[in-house]
């Protein structure tokens, strides 16, 4: 098969590259270093020419939900409009678990997402994971107070992005399921723990506070609203297991 990665170079589209690869089938990336602007539609005919399924992993960095509705509605509808031309049967989204529970900030877009995909006339699939473990690493960089690193708190049971595009190559070549089980990691971790650790993998020694971050979204997961049911398919890898063999 050939199959198509929407964002396949960010931090899950790669692993699902490889995992589509190492499947025995043929990989398209479809990113702005190959020509492919998901936001305008620029070169998506072209890439998806022959192309038998599409998986969606491409992401926007921004905490607002209006900025966040409008990247996500129009990359997905001009992804899936193409892969329609051009006759793709499939095209399998990454979303995030418990968006519907937090309708808020970044996941109003990822909900947004999800309601384009619903409505279109490709068959779809659509996976909500939890999660990455290496959410740590991004936080550390970004979470700020001047030039002190904080530690947001918040209750997430976290994923190795490597399982997870193993899990979206399997789906995509098989057919479309629509809404599938959730796909978590294998235990609750508290997201500020992480952070820490991750710094301390990476070499920091200085302090790194716990704070509660304001809005919704935050609120929401401190609550515990991003964690999984217990129906969701659970991961192996534990945040401690990919720590140890991370290049953080």
């Amino acid at each position: 098969m050939k199959i198509a990665v929407a964002g396949g170079t960010g931090t899950v589209g790669r692993p699902t590259v490889d995992a589509v690869r190492a499947a025995g089938h043929e990989p398209v990336v479809l990113s702005r270093s190959t020509g492919v602007d998901l936001h305008s539609g620029e070169g998506l005919d072209a890439a998806l020419a022959g192309v038998d399924a599409v998986i969606d992993t491409a992401n926007v960095t921004t905490l607002s939900a209006d900025e966040a509705t409008r990247f996500f509605t129009a990359a997905t509808g001009n992804l899936l409009a193409a892969a329609q031309r051009s006759g793709a049967r499939h095209l399998v989204l990454l979303s995030i678990v418990g968006i519907d529970r937090m309708p808020h900030d970044y996941y109003a877009g990822k909900l947004a997402q999800e309601r384009v995909v619903e409505a279109s006339a490709v068959p779809w699939t659509i996976l909500r994971a939890t999660q990455f473990h290496e959410f740590a690493g991004q936080l550390y960089a970004r979470a700020k107070l001047g030039r002190l690193h904080v530690a947001p708190r918040a209750r997430v049971q976290p994923i190795a992005a490597r399982e997870v595009g193993e899990h979206l190559a399997a789906l995509a070549a098989g057919r479309a399921q629509g809404r599938v089980r959730d796909l978590a990691g294998p235990r609750e971790e508290r997201l500020d723990e992480m952070v820490r650790a991750y710094a301390r993998r990476a070499g920091s020694r200085g302090w790194i506070p716990s704070i509660s971050l304001p809005g919704a979204q935050m609120k929401g997961m401190r609550a515990g609203l991003a964690l999984p049911g217990p129906d969701a398919e659970r991961g192996r890898e534990t945040f401690a297991d990919w720590l140890a063999r991370a290049d953080a």
